[in-house]
């Protein structure tokens, strides 16, 4: 039998520190959608970040649907991020780039292999017909994924995407999925699309003690001290800082080609400030790799 890989120092201590993050407080774990955006993020004192599977799929000109960024591109992704920042990385893994179980937890592995802390299941199947797996080969999925993390020391998230996908009674079914997720080996709960403080509450109370994430894309309709408050440990952007971005490119690009005007232009951020906070994070860059060689 082949030994397991020994884990790098560097990544099992960020393992070690995101599994330490889940354990009690309150954090926000944005989503940067490529390297200099993630190392933007990390001068800002966050202490964790996860991968958007809908940022990058932007970003190449495609939709977040149906795996149209394929399984190989989305772990280069993966592993760029997680080799840009020295910080716990948790990767977005749509739903495995798989059905099966036993193919889930092959893809798992690969994902692990990247160096990332953490990484997401989620249950919705891309099938408009059928948009959540069945209960049962849902939750074996997960068991499949639990498995195959093994004792890397990443972090399971499962998502059940009631919400997402139209399910008429979506909180009921959350909660449903949610708690069979738990039994099959997740360390963290996430039903994105649950906002309501009604919602929030009840998948909270039933997951505990496991953490559960809540996605916020917007100020309302519950503020970050709400959802601390509530218990809510972790919560994430999704697509919200890709697509802020998205949305002054769009207002400048359209006010240059539509409205004849560069008014788009007039208030955004000064080249300098970009390129200076780039020129200084890659002298630090150098300098903490010649620190690790010496």
């Amino acid at each position: 039998m082949t030994p397991p890989t020994p884990i790098p120092p560097a990544i099992a201590e960020r393992r070690a520190t995101f599994r330490r993050l889940h354990e009690s407080g309150f954090f926000v774990i944005p989503n940067p959608w490529d390297v200099g955006t993630a190392r933007y993020l990390r001068s800002l004192g966050f202490k964790a970040l996860a991968t958007t599977s809908s940022g990058f799929a932007f970003s190449h000109g495609l939709p977040d649907a149906d795996w149209a960024v394929p399984r190989d591109a989305s772990l280069e992704h993966i592993r760029s991020i997680a080799s840009a920042v020295d910080l716990p990385i948790n990767a977005d893994f749509e739903s495995g780039y798989a059905h099966s179980p036993h193919e889930v937890a092959e893809n798992v592995r690969l994902c692990v292999a990247t160096g990332v802390a953490g990484l997401s299941i989620e249950d919705a199947t891309g099938n408009a017909n059928r948009p959540l797996y069945d209960l049962a080969l849902a939750q074996e999925r997960i068991r499949a994924a639990r498995q195959a993390i093994g004792s890397s020391g990443v972090l399971l998230t499962a998502r059940a995407e009631c919400f997402l996908t139209g399910h008429p009674d979506p909180l009921r079914e959350a909660l449903r999925r949610l708690a069979a997720y738990a039994e099959a080996g997740a360390d963290v709960l996430y039903a994105p699309g649950a906002s309501a403080r009604e919602e929030v509450e009840a998948i909270v109370r039933m997951a505990h003690p496991l953490p559960v994430n809540v996605l916020v894309s917007g100020s309302v309709p519950l503020s970050l001290p709400a959802l601390e408050q509530m218990g809510v440990r972790r919560v994430s952007t999704g697509s919200a800082l890709a697509r802020a971005a998205w949305t002054g490119f769009l207002a400048a690009a359209r006010g240059i080609a539509v409205d004849h005007t560069m008014a788009g232009l007039d208030h955004i951020t000064p080249y300098d400030e970009i390129n200076d906070f780039f020129r200084k994070d890659r002298a630090n860059i150098a300098i903490a790799e010649a620190d690790r060689s010496s």
